[in-house]
C-alpha cells in the first residue's frame, strides 16, 4: 500500500506543476496539456479507489490513519479537478469572448451604404436629383445646428455653475 500512496502522491505534485503549464502554454498545445492533466487526473482515481480498498484491509492500529491519508489525496485530487474545470470555463468564455469580438469587427458599420440605399429608395419614388441634393444640404446643415446647441447649453451650463454657486 505504502508503494502505491507514494506513487500516487507524488502523480498529485506532478499534476499541480503541469497545472503552472496551462497558463503559459500555447493554443496548440494546450489541449495537449489539459488532456494530459484529465488523464492523470483519472489515473490516480483509479488508484484511489484501489488504495481505499487496501486502507480497509490494513490492520485496526493503522487503518484510521491510512484512511485519513487516502481522503486527503482524495480531496487534493478533486481540488486538483476543480481547478482544471474552472480554467477550461474560462478558455472556453475567452474563445467565445474572442470569436465575437472578431465577428463584430468583421462587420462594416458604415453611414455611406445606408445613406446609397436611401439615394436609391428616393429614386425609385420619383424624387429628382435636385430634391435629393436639398435633401443632403438640409442634413448638413442640421448637423452644425447639432453642434451649435450642444455647444450653446454646455456654455449655459457652466454659467450657470459659475453663477449659481
Amino acid at each position: 500500500m505504502e508503494a502505491l500512496y507514494q506513487q500516487t502522491h507524488k502523480q498529485v505534485h506532478e499534476i499541480q506543476s503541469h497545472m503552472g503549464r496551462l497558463e503559459t502554454a500555447d493554443k496548440q498545445s494546450l489541449h495537449l496539456v489539459e488532456n494530459e492533466i484529465q488523464a492523470s487526473i483519472d489515473q490516480i482515481f483509479s488508484h484511489l479507489e484501489r488504495l481505499e480498498i487496501l486502507s480497509s484491509k490494513e490492520p485496526p492500529n493503522k487503518r484510521q490513519n491510512a484512511k485519513l491519508r487516502v481522503d486527503q489525496l482524495k480531496y487534493d485530487v478533486q481540488h486538483l479537478q476543480t481547478a482544471l474545470q474552472n480554467f477550461q470555463h474560462r478558455r472556453y468564455a475567452r474563445e467565445q469572448q474572442e470569436r465575437q469580438r472578431e465577428e463584430l469587427l468583421s462587420r462594416t458599420f458604415t453611414t455611406n451604404g445606408t445613406q446609397k440605399k436611401i439615394l436609391d429608395i428616393a429614386n425609385m419614388l420619383g424624387l429628382s436629383n435636385t430634391v435629393m441634393r436639398l435633401i443632403e444640404k438640409r442634413a448638413f446643415q442640421d448637423k452644425y445646428f447639432m453642434i451649435g446647441g450642444m455647444l450653446l447649453t454646455c456654455v449655459v451650463m457652466f454659467l450657470v455653475v459659475q453663477y449659481l454657486t
